[in-house]
């Protein structure tokens, strides 16, 4: 029988489906072309650090896909036979099999959850569930006269630790202080004209429509719900991407104690913009989603959430970071520009 063979894109994609990183992948093919190389020469091919290959290949090692020998001098790494690699992973999914069949429930399948609101009273409902919900980031864009139906679930989402950014709209006066802004939001920005009212929680669910409907004032106008992260992401885009540039800042809260650690990486980063403001350097410890420990002092930061912006780019949210290979960039989640994609960041203030 003759054998197949797959382009580069789909053998990607087909290692993806193993759970392998990006980088791993790269990783790994660096050394499949080898066989047996040292870390150096997959370093330059696979165009990451030396550190980030001695990190890869120990989690590639635990797979019994490669071996390390630290031995040598300079360590090496060898791929092991691709038949006995893909009989390693075969080995692994038949072992789990049997106790995955007793978790299973069948269901139907379910297509991301999509709905039209016509009401008022049901899109206020809506937007104070969700910003009640919400456990690590809430955005808010509402009209001013809308603002104290939700006033409540915003102050109780700050107290709970939630990151809060709120937009108002068709605010006619910028220097009124009397809504109690400062207690609602991490950083409020207002604007005269009119604009969509949205909610994008978490990176998953997200609501936006016409201010009329939560206005009750255009009952043929609609708003749409929905709960899947590629359709909120899309909002929250639309939310940092076209209105927040164009309003004015009215508040931004002042800075949070020191160190802590985030596990969202916008709050990270706008609590370092926040202390680099007041005129304190930082350190940091990152994990990334590949799992490497990335720490040394901030030496950039890239963000659009207060003024002024230091980003080179639209929604572009990042952190740079002094280490001994260099400096380091590390985005937040689907960032694909920045070297690294964070999970973890832990600041703390450069002790003098």
């Amino acid at each position: 029988m003759t054998e197949q063979h797959v382009d580069d894109q789909t053998l990607r994609d087909e290692l993806n489906v193993f759970g392998f990183s990006d980088t791993e992948i790269d990783t790994y093919l660096a050394v499949l072309e080898h066989g047996e190389t040292t870390v150096r020469t997959i370093s330059d091919e696979a165009d990451v650090t030396q550190r980030a290959v001695y990190n890869i290949a120990e989690r590639l090692e635990d797979r019994d896909l490669v071996t390390v020998n630290g031995h040598a001098s300079p360590t090496t790494i060898r791929a092991f036979p691709p038949e006995e690699a893909i009989d390693s992973l075969s080995g692994r999914l038949e072992s789990i099999t049997p106790t995955l069949e007793d978790r299973f429930n069948a269901t139907e399948p379910q297509a991301p959850e999509i709905q039209i609101i016509k009401s008022r009273e049901t899109a206020v409902k809506r937007l104070r569930e969700g910003i009640s919900e919400a456990e690590h980031e809430v955005l808010v864009a509402v009209p001013e006269h809308t603002y104290a139906d939700i006033q409540p679930e915003l102050q109780a989402a700050v107290d709970r630790g939630v990151l809060v950014f709120l937009l108002i709209g068709g605010m006619e006066d910028l220097d009124d202080d009397t809504l109690g802004l400062h207690r609602s939001a991490a950083v409020v920005r207002a604007w005269s004209e009119s604009l969509p009212f949205m909610y994008a929680a978490d990176d998953e669910a997200a609501m936006i429509g016409h201010s009329g409907v939560i206005s009750g004032t255009h009952v043929d106008e609609g708003a749409v719900t929905v709960k899947q992260d590629n359709l909120a992401g899309s909002i929250v885009g639309l939310y940092f991407g076209a209105y927040w540039p164009a309003a004015t800042e009215l508040h931004v809260r002042d800075p949070e104690p020191l160190p802590r650690r985030f596990e969202w990486f916008r709050h990270a980063a706008l609590e370092a913009v926040l202390h680099r403001r007041a005129g304190v350097e930082l350190e940091a410890d990152v994990t990334t989603v590949e799992g490497l420990e990335i720490s040394g002092r901030v030496s950039q930061i890239r963000q659009a959430f207060v003024q002024p912006s230091t980003n080179d780019y639209t929604l572009e949210t990042s952190l740079y970071i002094e280490t001994a290979e260099g400096e380091v960039s590390i985005g937040g989640p689907g960032s694909f520009i920045e070297e690294h994609e964070g999970d973890t960041v832990t600041l703390r203030p450069v002790d003098e």
